[in-house]
């Protein structure tokens, strides 16, 4: 950053930290044993598509990740805009799950997009509640988001998963951070 950069009070965005996803399997391991949520296999990357050349550029990279590995990852747009790149695999291969997520974020940080990543999202249920483990790349942590119904979250088992994942992951501290993921893929 310059001095221009300084004085005007500009600043560069935080490269994403992606190597915090690897951290999953065995806090997911924790998760079941603490709490009974366990692994759905599904999991996503998110991003905000620019406009202009850059969007067609990221639209086709994209488009590339999607032919890798015959229909390996779908794709979905939110009512917010947003695009979820989305990989199913089989619940008892988080690993895996986690490997093809890292993939897909490196491929897109490497082609020059890593500003439009927003976060990945990993799958779990209780049998009866979902839970979604949020990554956010700008801040490098997770944070537990579970839907209790349209645009309505619960937070005390938010609050309980924090507490059972505080040792294995890197936890957001602002809880204004945890926005809610209504409608992502899987939830």
């Amino acid at each position: 950053m310059g001095f221009l950069d300084a004085l005007l009070g500009r600043s560069k965005p935080a490269p994403p930290n992606l190597d915090q996803l690897f951290a999953l399997p065995s806090a997911a391991i924790n998760l079941q044993a603490a709490t009974g949520y366990r692994p759905t296999g599904t999991g996503s990357v998110c991003f905000k598509a620019a406009e202009g050349g850059g969007f067609a550029a990221m639209r086709d990279q994209v488009d590339k990740l999607l032919a890798l590995d015959d229909g390996k990852y779908t794709s979905q747009t939110d009512r917010f805009g947003y695009t979820w790149l989305v990989r199913q695999t089989s619940p008892d291969d988080v690993a895996g799950l986690v490997t093809d997520l890292h993939a897909v974020n490196s491929e897109l940080v490497d082609a020059g997009f890593g500003t439009a990543l927003l976060c990945t999202l990993v799958n779990f249920t209780d049998g009866t509640q979902p839970l979604g483990l949020v990554y956010l790349y700008k801040q490098g942590s997770w944070y537990p988001f579970v839907p209790a119904g349209p645009d309505r979250r619960d937070n005390s088992t938010e609050l309980q998963v924090r507490s059972v994942l505080t040792d294995d992951l890197r936890i957001e501290p602002d809880l204004a951070r945890w926005f809610p993921v209504y409608g992502a893929p899987g939830l």
